[in-house]
């Protein structure tokens, strides 16, 4: 049966802006998995998704102190429909990141990585497929900000949707 994704990552709220996105809260409460790559900042945004999502995969990032890292665990598995999902915030510098990453998780089929703000989807040669959202709040310098929409589908990750966020007023 398909099961519909999110993927967000460096929310940074209330740092870098106020709130999320209006249609990334909307993605969020009509999905069946929402997978966050760390960086929160605040457990009460951590509150507000557990609250919204059908079900959450989240790790801490290295701006979550506190709270964030007593309810969070530094690496994430899960296994949905028939993916092996692994969610960590950093994965070091993209130079080897795919050799690297294979390595490191090698019963994995899709790392979910943050701590850049890049956009990032990549194959490395073991076959892991390595997905970083972005960040909706703080692009850096990326033209817009960005999370991902994906379906997981009997093994496959398919309908995966890089979605740019207007920039706010």
């Amino acid at each position: 049966m398909p099961v519909s994704l999110v993927f967000t990552s460096d929310t940074h709220v209330p740092k870098r802006a106020r709130d999320l996105p209006h249609p990334l809260w909307a993605a969020i409460s009509e999905a069946d998995v929402v997978i966050h790559a760390g960086d929160w900042v605040d457990a009460a945004l951590l509150d507000l998704f557990e609250a919204r999502s059908r079900r959450l995969v989240a790790v801490y990032g290295n701006n979550d102190h506190g709270p964030l890292r007593e309810r969070l665990p530094e690496i994430a598995r899960a296994e949905i429909e028939g993916l092996r999902f692994a969610v960590v915030h950093e994965t070091g510098d993209a130079k080897g990141r795919e050799l690297r990453c294979a390595a490191r998780f090698p019963d994995t089929d899709v790392l979910v990585f943050g701590h850049s703000h890049i956009p990032w989807d990549t194959t490395a040669p073991s076959g892991l497929r390595l997905l970083n959202p972005g960040s909706p709040t703080d692009r850096r310098r990326q033209p817009h900000g960005t999370y991902v929409t994906a379906v997981a589908d009997a093994g496959e990750l398919r309908d995966m949707t890089f979605h740019a966020v207007p920039p706010r007023r």
